[in-house]
């Protein structure tokens, strides 16, 4: 596990080389894998096109799909995840396979009974091409989707275009990293929970470790203008519930709160950026969640008040902590059911809970990481 552990390490830092010459902003506007039409619209002419997207694919103000269609594109087939292709639904909704309204193109649910499209959602493709917006998390859902795109490409021999965007957390690398026994659809793969790869280098990364059986004709269509060390603002929120880039910092930290007894504020209008318990400190700020079609249906404590921390105007150093969730263990009453069997997977290891168990340290804990 050492040898996975410097690897990574090694190869985060050689893409951080590459990409970043300078702490200064880049000069020149973002652009993202979708807008360079030159790059990969000559790769699609005359072909039987399948869409891996959602509500982030846009290309300015106008979706990926409406965008090819105009372009004279044949896009066959449309494979959405989490959320759905319009990203309307919530977290752990299943999604039913549907049609899309606007354009009567097929929609393959990959976030319902399946998450690897089947062979014969692929056998009347010809090229298939990702474009989805990631927050460089472990455990946001959108690379387990590319995780089975990549392995589906592979088996079917279906060439894949990858075009690449910028990771608003893509700036560090922190957390632990996954111990491959935690392995689910929240984390496949050996990286730290921040991972700090853009979504199409997290791709070249995937297909050329064999992380998949077999290798995948890839090409990644590269940002311009990017560099890890820029402060990359979401054009579109990329879920109901990071609606700013408030939560999309602290979704890192908070999110490993889904795998223990406190609500991260799921069904109020300010979803991870507060945390808090029906039985913390009563005189503390509160919130309460309610449900929220399309977002929360049903939260965790619908109609209790929780009591607990207002993070909305923290000023952050936009990187990961444990200090929120060291200091909701320490002052939560019910610590001995604090953490659920999904913590595990979210933090890709055992050892988090046991440090956090013994009363170590934030600091302690960074330092046996090392």
């Amino acid at each position: 596990m050492k040898f996975i552990y410097i690897f990574i390490l090694l190869y985060l830092t050689a893409i951080f080389s590459s990409c970043s010459n300078s702490s200064t902003p880049a000069k020149k506007p973002v652009e993202v894998g979708a807008h360079q039409f030159d790059a990969y619209i000559p790769l699609l002419k005359n072909k039987k096109v399948g869409l891996v997207a959602n509500h982030t694919s846009l290309v300015q103000k106008t979706h990926l799909l409406d965008t090819l269609l105009n372009l004279g594109i044949s896009v066959s087939k449309i494979f959405s995840p989490e959320h759905g292709f319009r990203g309307d639904a919530e977290a752990g909704e299943l999604i039913n396979n549907t049609i899309d309204e606007k354009t009567g193109v097929p929609i393959i649910s990959l976030y319902g009974k399946n998450y690897k499209p089947k062979n014969s959602d692929l056998s009347d493709i010809e090229i298939l091409v990702f474009d989805i917006q990631d927050v460089g998390v472990r455990f946001y859902t959108y690379i387990s989707t590319m995780h089975y795109i990549l392995e589906g490409c592979a088996e079917n021999n279906i060439p894949l275009i990858v075009l690449d965007r910028p990771n608003p957390n893509g700036f560090y690398v922190a957390g632990p990293i996954l111990d491959t026994t935690f392995s689910s659809f929240v984390g496949i793969h050996p990286i730290p929970l921040v991972h700090g790869l853009t979504i199409g280098e997290l791709a070249m990364m995937i297909n050329g470790e064999k992380w998949i059986a077999a290798k995948c004709d890839l090409t990644v269509i590269k940002c311009k203008n990017y560099t890890h060390d820029l402060l990359y603002e979401l054009p579109i929120n990329p879920s109901p519930n990071l609606p700013n880039m408030q939560a999309v910092y602290l979704y890192a930290s908070l999110g490993l709160f889904e795998g223990t007894i406190m609500s991260v504020g799921r069904g109020t209008e300010f979803p991870f950026q507060v945390y808090g318990h029906p039985q913390f400190d009563t005189t503390l700020f509160y919130f309460i969640p309610q449900s929220v079609p399309g977002v929360s249906t049903n939260p965790k404590y619908n109609n209790q008040k929780c009591f607990g921390y207002d993070l909305r105007e923290l000023k952050l150093n936009k990187k990961f902590t444990l200090s929120f969730l060291i200091n909701a263990y320490n002052n939560c009453a019910e610590n001995e059911q604090f953490f659920n069997s999904f913590f595990h997977k979210l933090a890709g290891t055992k050892e988090l809970q046991k440090q956090i168990e013994s009363g170590m340290t934030e600091e302690e804990i960074l330092k046996v990481g090392k």
